[in-house]
């Protein structure tokens, strides 16, 4: 049995994620994503289940999740900088390094529907139901299933007297989602959305050889220095955006552990992430 003693961040994440997918979806079919639509990633199952389970681990370890990692670096965090150089030193060995081998294995079994013209790579729930027209059904009941869960947590409750409440922060999340989806189409080519495994090894391959590498994204040139995607750009921005919270909150403290031990520990994790967030499509 699974003991989970606070579901709050449990119902933020779900809250988000039911208005990400109401509003992707919707902005979809309102043809603000181009003829291609959502990005939708291949479903490669093994890949998936393993990646995440190594990208569990290496969170544990590294104190945080890719997104964790690169705002506590804006909150003052060395120990957050550590870890990203490790998330980062394994994202290029697994896309770009002697690891793209392995990952392409084990990604190669993959869910498509139909063959040939009619085939679909990348199907979505209600593709693998022959089910396109029910779409909408189909995360009606996703979201019906994700409100109970919510509403219990008293969403409309008392605000806390520092920061926002776990209902807000939820639903701004969702939104800042959509809004990602929308903008990597607008400004980035492609309707790619919000990750952070990848963008991350496109920055970094960026920083280092002047070129993201990313193959489906359109690039661009940087104050003249080389090409970077969209993706990548946002990078920068996460940091930025914690330290201005944190400033705001006077919550912004530089921080560093004391013991070598734990620096290896988070250096380890991120490497451990990196691989994960790899091999699962982060």
């Amino acid at each position: 049995m699974i003991f989970v003693n606070d579901m709050t961040l449990l119902r933020a994440w779900l809250l988000a994620l039911g208005v990400a997918i109401i509003g992707s979806n919707l902005i979809e079919d309102m043809n603000l994503l181009g003829d291609e639509g959502l990005a939708r990633q291949a479903f490669a199952p093994i890949a998936a289940i393993v990646g995440g389970y190594i990208f569990g681990l290496g969170i544990v370890m590294a104190g945080g999740c890719g997104s964790g990692v690169l705002y506590k670096q804006g909150e003052g965090q060395f120990a957050a900088f550590i870890a990203t150089v490790g998330f980062a030193f394994t994202l290029i060995m697994s896309y770009h390094g002697p690891l793209a081998p392995v990952m392409k294995w084990i990604k190669s079994y993959k869910v498509s529907i139909g063959s040939g013209d009619d085939a679909i790579p990348n199907p979505a729930l209600w593709d693998l139901f022959n089910a396109p027209n029910l779409k909408w059904l189909f995360i009606a009941i996703i979201v019906a299933i994700i409100i109970p869960v919510v509403w219990k947590g008293g969403p409309l409750g008392k605000q806390p007297k520092k920061g926002w409440s776990w209902s807000l922060g939820g639903l701004l999340v969702g939104l800042v989602i959509v809004l990602a989806w929308w903008t990597s189409y607008q400004w980035g080519g492609r309707a790619r959305g919000l990750s952070f495994s990848g963008p991350l090894s496109e920055m970094v391959t960026f920083l280092l050889m002047g070129d993201s590498m990313a193959k489906n994204d359109q690039m661009f040139s940087f104050a003249g220095y080389g090409s970077i995607s969209w993706s990548a750009l946002y990078i920068i921005g996460v940091p930025i955006g914690a330290f201005l919270s944190a400033r705001g909150l006077s919550e912004f403290k530089l921080t560093a552990p004391k013991q070598v031990d734990e620096l290896l520990r988070v250096f380890f994790g991120g490497m451990v992430m990196g691989v994960g967030g790899a091999l699962a499509g982060g």
